[in-house]
């Protein structure tokens, strides 16, 4: 297993504002993994805030350096208004904020921050490892290295190196990496999840109510689909009978309940005929779909699926 954590930001200057365990391990990560060089800052928040603040001012760090980047983890309500206030004293145009549970901040909360800062670009990842370029300059800088995990393969039928080019931001995907070398192939898409859990993964196991699955389970859908393009294949998916299928009558309700969907990715698209057409590569296999579509035209299956 391979990862290149030398690499150093000489360029970015990375505030970070963190609260709870969550937070403190994602910083953790980082700097082992060759950023804490680039880390100008940081301020750590209790965890037992109100959920609703009437008044910011008595949570604005006092002393807040040159920045380019905001990274704001673990913070949960009201208290995430104070990252755009940060982000103007800072200089910083660019900030991200992830969510690991799905009470840290709902979209009503969201649309505030953005409205707060339109000179800002601010990106909502969900979980941080799905995290991918968005053309701005100093989150992409970041997504060079930290983010949706990408990673190679090398196998004869065993796993004989596994290669990451770009980590999920708590580590976990090196610990897979690791983990997985020396297994059958047609086995490391489960394993890979197996292992995504003994890490542990600290995502929450509560339900979205905007996805309708969990963010844990969501994490575990980036780390299918990264040792699936890594290897080629990938061994389940749901399949869609296009004899069956009438997307356009059902108002196509398997894109509309994807959880995969729900957070920007193109897992179920529609064809030529305007029928559902399943990505195997980012198939969470989480169900949903199978249980949403009024014709029964989605089924599981167990094959080899070749990732063009």
């Amino acid at each position: 297993m391979g990862f290149d954590n030398q690499k150093r930001y000489d360029t970015m200057k990375l505030y970070i504002i963190s609260s709870g365990k969550y937070g403190s391990r994602i910083i953790n990560s980082l700097a082992e993994m060759g950023l804490a060089s680039s880390m100008v800052g940081l301020e750590e928040l209790p965890e037992d805030l109100p959920e609703f603040i009437d008044d910011f001012e008595g949570y604005i760090p006092k002393n807040i350096p040159r920045a380019d980047l905001i990274l704001a983890v673990g913070l949960f309500g009201d208290i995430n208004m104070i990252v755009p206030l940060i982000a103007e004293k800072s200089g910083a145009k660019s900030v991200i904020i992830p969510h690991h549970d799905p009470a840290q901040v709902p979209p009503g909360l969201q649309s505030e921050i953005i409205e707060s800062a339109p000179d800002v670009k601010i990106v909502f990842p969900k979980p941080f490892c799905t995290l991918e370029p968005v053309g701005d300059q100093f989150i992409d800088e970041f997504c060079q290295e930290f983010g949706k995990p990408e990673m190679e393969i090398e196998s004869d039928g065993l796993v004989k190196k596994v290669t990451v080019t770009r980590t999920a931001p708590c580590g976990s995907t090196n610990y897979i990496a690791e983990h997985i070398e020396g297994i059958p192939a047609d086995e490391v898409e489960l394993e890979a999840g197996n292992k995504l859990h003994n890490y542990p993964c600290n995502a929450s196991m509560a339900t979205d109510p905007v996805v309708g699955d969990t963010i844990l389970h969501l994490a575990g859908y980036q780390v299918k689909e990264t040792v699936r393009r890594a290897l080629g294949f990938g061994m389940k998916s749901a399949v869609v009978d296009h004899d069956t299928c009438e997307a356009s009558e059902c108002q196509h309700e398997c894109i509309k309940h994807c959880p995969q969907v729900q957070i920007g990715l193109d897992t179920v698209t529609l064809n030529e005929n305007e029928q559902a057409v399943i990505d195997p590569a980012s198939c969470g296999c989480c169900e949903i779909c199978i249980k949403e579509c009024p014709y029964g035209s989605i089924e599981m299956e167990e094959r080899k699926f070749t990732i063009e």
